[in-house]
């Protein structure tokens, strides 16, 4: 959520930012503006609304070879013109863009009422401009300093002065900034997306750092003036992975490229001479893991669900007891923190803030903690104490789908290790290992069927409520299925274990109430048949995602939606997918805009 952008360079800054910004659309936002300087003159314009209307609203030719932009998710005050950023002082000599929530902006912005500053928005962010302004004496770094040492919350800054033209200062305080170096220019930017396609050079700032960069060098240092020296790291990404690639929205594009997306999380890692995996990050060692008595598995909305399979895994393959738990909750019930217990957070961006400050209360506590993430050099994978990327390339889209997938598959690739070390025997984790090297071609059979799919989602996707029901591994998948629905179509959905269904759901049956079942061939799938006809004896229509060869489900249900056969510890794999085309068809026929559904952000990086 919120995006940043700040250019120092010899090209026209408002053609940077612009271009930077449209990369960031995929955070959410809700309005843009940018701020462009040319000498001592500033010239600031700020839209409600997309980034086509401020591109319209810029003039052409606006010159300026520094600046700052910003994207705009609202938290302080109504989505508008005026409350849009970059705000300034009263007198418009500094110029703010803020990712964050500052918590104590009241008391600052009461005091400097009383001290005669005229404030014009709704914003915690414009307290920022103007104690800065007041703190100015030649020395934007130091004023910068010196303002922040009185803000109470998280931060991501950028920040102009007239008087010091063609400078930008950053800081960054629980959200994230990361420096550009170019050749000849300097780039600072919340995410590397907004610059990839001018520089691969990036350093990323910690909490408590700021940079002051012109067009030629930067320097960096904390809140008390101490020079820090950091590594110029290389962005693994490339531009081309940032394009819809030939498909009309990138949430399309990811269920699509899943084949691949999950071959690259398992690239490296299967060893068939041992029948197990190596994960080298994890910086543990073989007695370290053997010791492990407990995984707790933390992490918010769809990371959530892959941690429940992951979770669900562990205790089937490994016998190990494992738990998912919402981060959200973790840091404000002062948990019980084990020496054999080990901890994973999982987060696609690596900067969601309820996990982030979960993992940081669990290793104030003395915790182990191992992230799972895909953006490299985010601040979950430096901060933990090890991890593993699942390398499933950058995701646009709002709704999280090949994500879910790569996550899932880190999860069962660390199942095979700890199994392996404890009772697999080699026959089992090579049976295992063939088969999991099946999944991505599995996979690339369920995406073949997806007019089969679409078929089906423009028939239904008029209904008002939605059940999604699943059993053991597939309970986790049912609440995903649910979720994708409602991010991206606006339907009302719900997921359940389908045990649950006849404790309360059932009274939600009607004509009107479709209910999606997964239907696997394992030891649950006679259960699930009768939850089925449960919902069937009362008139429910129900959808079922079912298994290849299975010939009595035909008689049973309305609609149905096959997966390929294969072990039954597999089936997440396969049975997600389906949701997630059901969920892109649906939200397509209503009209929803699939990659930025309303009101929804990337990266939520506020609690």
């Amino acid at each position: 959520m919120c995006g940043i952008v700040g250019y120092c360079g010899p090209k026209p800054a408002s053609d940077i930012l612009l271009e930077g910004l449209k990369r960031l659309e995929y955070r959410g936002y809700d309005s843009a503006g940018i701020c462009v300087g040319k000498g001592e003159d500033f010239q600031i314009i700020k839209k409600k609304g997309k980034i086509k209307d401020l591109r319209e609203a810029v003039p052409v030719n606006l010159a300026g070879t520094f600046g700052i932009g910003h994207t705009r998710w609202a938290t302080h005050g109504e989505v508008n013109d005026v409350n849009s950023h970059p705000h300034t002082n009263d007198t418009g000599e500094v110029a703010v863009v803020h990712n964050g929530i500052i918590e104590n902006y009241n008391t600052l912005k009461n005091k400097l009422i009383s001290e005669g500053h005229k404030f014009q928005t709704d914003t915690d962010t414009e307290v920022i401009a103007h104690l800065i302004a007041k703190m100015y004496h030649g020395n934007l770094e130091q004023a910068v300093r010196e303002a922040l040492y009185l803000l109470k919350g998280t931060y991501g800054l950028a920040v102009m002065h007239k008087k010091e033209p063609g400078k930008i200062v950053g800081a960054r305080n629980g959200s994230p900034l990361v420096l550009g170096v170019g050749d000849g220019e300097m780039f600072l930017a919340s995410d590397v997306m907004a610059m990839m396609a001018h520089t691969k050079d990036a350093v990323y700032l910690e909490d408590g750092e700021l940079v002051s960069m012109t067009k030629d060098s930067y320097t960096m240092f904390d809140l008390d003036a101490r020079h820090i020296e950091k590594e110029v790291e290389k962005i693994t990404w490339e531009l081309e992975q940032l394009e819809k690639g030939g498909y009309r929205t990138f949430m399309e594009k990811e269920i699509n490229e899943q084949s691949q997306s999950i071959k690259r999380a398992f690239q490296g890692r299967l060893d068939l001479d041992g029948a197990t995996a190596h994960l080298g990050g994890l910086n543990m060692s073989a007695k370290q893991l053997l010791n492990v008595q407990r995984v707790e598995v933390v992490a918010a909305g769809t990371s959530y669900y892959a941690g429940m399979v992951g979770a669900y895994l562990l205790e089937r393959l490994a016998r190990i007891p494992a738990h998912a738990e919402l981060s959200s909750e973790v840091r404000y019930k002062n948990p019980i923190v084990e020496p054999s217990t080990l901890y994973f957070v999982v987060s696609q961006s690596g900067e969601t803030a309820d996990t982030l400050y979960a993992m940081r209360e669990l290793q104030r506590k003395g915790a182990t903690v191992l992230g799972v993430c895909n953006a490299v050099g985010a601040t979950i994978p430096r901060e933990s104490d090890g991890g593993v990327y699942i390398h499933s390339g950058p995701e646009i889209a709002v709704a999280s789908t090949k994500a879910f997938t790569s996550q899932i598959s880190v999860f069962y690739l660390f199942a095979l290790l700890i199994a392996r070390m404890r009772h697999f025997s080699f026959e089992e984790g090579y049976g295992f290992i063939r088969e999991l090297d099946r999944i991505p071609a599995l996979v690339g059979q369920v995406l073949q069927r997806a007019e089969k799919v679409k078929e089906i989602a423009l028939r239904y996707a008029h209904h008002q409520n939605f059940l999604f029901l699943g059993r053991g591994m597939l309970y986790p998948v049912a609440l995903e299925g649910a979720l994708k629905l409602k991010e991206i179509s606006y339907i009302h959905a719900e997921g359940y274990s389908a045990a649950e269904i006849k404790h309360g759901p059932i009274a939600l049956i009607n004509e009107e109430t479709p209910s999606v079942f997964l239907v696997p061939d394992d030891g649950l799938r006679d259960k699930v048949i009768t939850s089925i006809k449960e919902v069937k004896a009362r008139g429910g229509k129900v959808i079922a995602v079912a298994v290849d060869g299975d010939e009595e489900i035909n008689d049973i249900v309305d609609e149905i939606i096959r997966v390929p056969k294969t072990i039954d510890l597999f089936y997440p794999f396969l049975m997600v997918v389906p949701l997630q085309l059901f969920a892109f068809y649906a939200a397509e026929e209503l009209g929803r805009d699939v990659d930025q559904p309303r009101n929804l952000a990337k990266s939520v990086t506020v609690e």
